[in-house]
C-alpha cells in the first residue's frame, strides 16, 4: 500500500521550501496539484519532473476514487496546492478523509501556512485562537457574523482585497469600530505588510490605500467582559499608530 503526503508549499518566497519537501516531491510517483500552471512554476525551480495532475476544488470529487486506488495499488502520491498547506482554505480534506477510511497512511509535512506568521505578528493575544478562513460571500455570512459577536479568541480571517474594505466594515457594524485588528498582506514576499490598528482606522486606511495581495485578517476577540456592540455604550475613541 503506498502513501500520501500533504506537502506545504510557500506562500510567498520560494526559499520557504523545505528541503524534506523538495525530496518528497521528487520522490512521489505522482503529484497532485491545484493549479499545475501555478505549480508547474515551483517544480521546475527545484527541478522536479514527476506525473502531475490536476486535484481541485471542482474535480476533487471526480479525481479521489482513481488517486485512492493508486495509493492502494502501492504508489506514494504528494498532495500540494497553489500556495500554504493543502486542506487549509484549499482542496484537501476530501483526499485525506478517503485515505483514512481506506486504512492509507496520511503524513502532512509541516510548512508554510499563512495564518500562522500573520497572527505571531500582529500584536493581538495569540495563546488561543479560532480560524474563520474565508466568510461565506452570501448565504449564511451575516449569521456568521453575529455568531462571532461575542467570541473571546483571537480571529483568523482570510480575504480578497477586493473584498476587504467590505469585510472590515462589516466586522465594525457587529463588533464595534474601535475592536483592534492587523491585517498582514503578501506575506514572505517583498512587499510584506501588517496593517494594525482599530477597526475604524484600518478602514480608512484601506479605503485611501487600495489593498493589494493575498490578505489575512486578525481580529481582537471580545476582551474583558466586553458586551456585544447592541448593548454598550459608546466609548471614548482610542489612537493606535498604524504601521506603514
Amino acid at each position: 500500500m503506498g502513501k500520501l503526503y500533504v506537502v506545504p508549499t510557500p506562500v510567498g518566497n520560494m526559499e520557504d521550501m523545505t528541503f524534506r519537501a523538495i525530496r518528497i516531491l521528487k520522490e512521489a510517483d505522482l503529484i497532485l496539484a491545484e493549479d499545475t500552471r501555478t505549480s508547474s512554476v515551483l517544480l521546475h525551480h527545484y527541478d522536479i519532473r514527476n506525473e502531475l495532475q490536476s486535484h481541485h476544488k471542482f474535480n476533487e470529487h471526480q479525481t479521489t476514487e482513481g488517486v485512492v486506488k493508486r495509493l492502494l495499488g502501492g504508489d506514494t502520491i504528494a498532495l500540494i496546492s497553489d500556495a500554504g498547506t493543502p486542506g487549509i482554505s484549499d482542496p484537501g480534506f476530501l483526499l485525506v478523509r478517503e485515505c483514512v477510511r481506506n486504512g492509507i497512511e496520511v503524513q502532512t509535512l509541516p510548512g508554510a501556512t499563512a495564518f500562522v506568521p500573520a497572527l505571531v505578528s500582529s500584536g493581538l493575544p495569540d495563546e488561543r485562537f479560532c480560524f474563520e478562513g474565508f466568510l461565506p460571500q452570501k448565504k449564511g455570512r451575516q449569521s456568521r457574523l453575529d455568531a462571532l459577536r461575542t467570541e473571546e479568541r483571537t480571529m483568523i480571517f482570510y480575504e480578497s482585497p477586493y473584498r476587504l474594505v467590505k469585510t472590515l466594515q462589516q466586522l465594525a457594524e457587529v463588533c464595534g469600530d474601535e475592536r483592534h485588528v492587523s491585517v498582514a498582506r503578501e506575506i514572505s514576499k517583498v512587499h510584506e505588510e501588517s496593517v494594525r490598528g482599530t477597526l475604524k482606522e484600518v478602514i480608512a486606511h484601506f479605503t485611501e490605500t487600495e489593498p493589494r495581495g493575498e490578505i489575512v485578517i486578525i481580529l481582537a476577540g471580545m476582551n474583558n467582559g466586553e458586551k456585544p456592540q447592541k448593548e454598550k455604550n459608546k466609548s471614548k475613541n482610542k489612537y493606535k499608530e498604524i504601521e506603514k
